[in-house]
């Protein structure tokens, strides 16, 4: 494999839609700062392709939609359906997400004092938060009844992508100036 193919597999891998040729070789003739024959790229296209043809590789780059991407090879269509259908049960739906926040900003927090700031039972929502191990129990209130405290956990973390709680936005991120009239637009 010489330089220029590497530079061709980098730029078909990173993209999520197919790369169109006349992409790749504006790409390379900036970073190059030369003009890279079209040739040339068809060339390492077609290493590229004899490269991945190999039983040893999951995937290929594959000429669609007016461009090249790497897709699994038809072999592993069984194992990637079984993950995407799996990815799909994690999906969290409105209610989930919206106690979800409740909890993430006001934690510690009973289910008692979402219910008062959602207005709505939250029993099924935490039930499947704890399911999904996005939650988990952090004690009981000093309150009557002493009723449990939740917030998040690790993988609440994971799921999205954040180090630190302070990560998450904050409520003035979402509003909009208050001395502002109308939209601003660019001029």
């Amino acid at each position: 494999m010489d330089y220029l193919t590497n530079h061709v597999e980098a730029l078909i891998f990173c993209t999520p839609a197919p790369i169109k040729i006349d992409e790749i070789k504006n790409c390379l003739s900036e970073m190059f700062e030369a003009d890279v024959p079209e040739a040339d790229i068809l060339s390492s296209i077609e290493k590229l392709k004899e490269k991945y043809a190999e039983d040893a590789h999951s995937f290929e780059p594959i000429e669609s939609g007016g461009g090249y991407q790497f897709l699994t090879k038809p072999a592993y269509q069984a194992s990637i359906s079984i993950l995407l259908k799996q990815q799909s049960k994690k999906r969290l739906s409105t209610s989930a997400l919206e106690t979800l926040s409740i909890i993430a900003y006001k934690q510690p927090v009973t289910k008692s004092e979402m219910e008062q700031i959602r207005g709505v039972n939250c029993d099924y929502a935490v039930q499947k938060l704890l399911e999904k191990e996005l939650i988990e129990i952090k004690g009981k209130s000093e309150g009557v009844g002493r009723p449990l405290l939740y917030g998040t956990s690790q993988s609440f973390m994971d799921y999205f992508g954040i180090n630190d709680l302070k990560d998450l936005p904050t409520p003035k991120d979402f509003a909009k100036e208050e001395n502002q009239i109308g939209e601003t637009s660019e001029l």
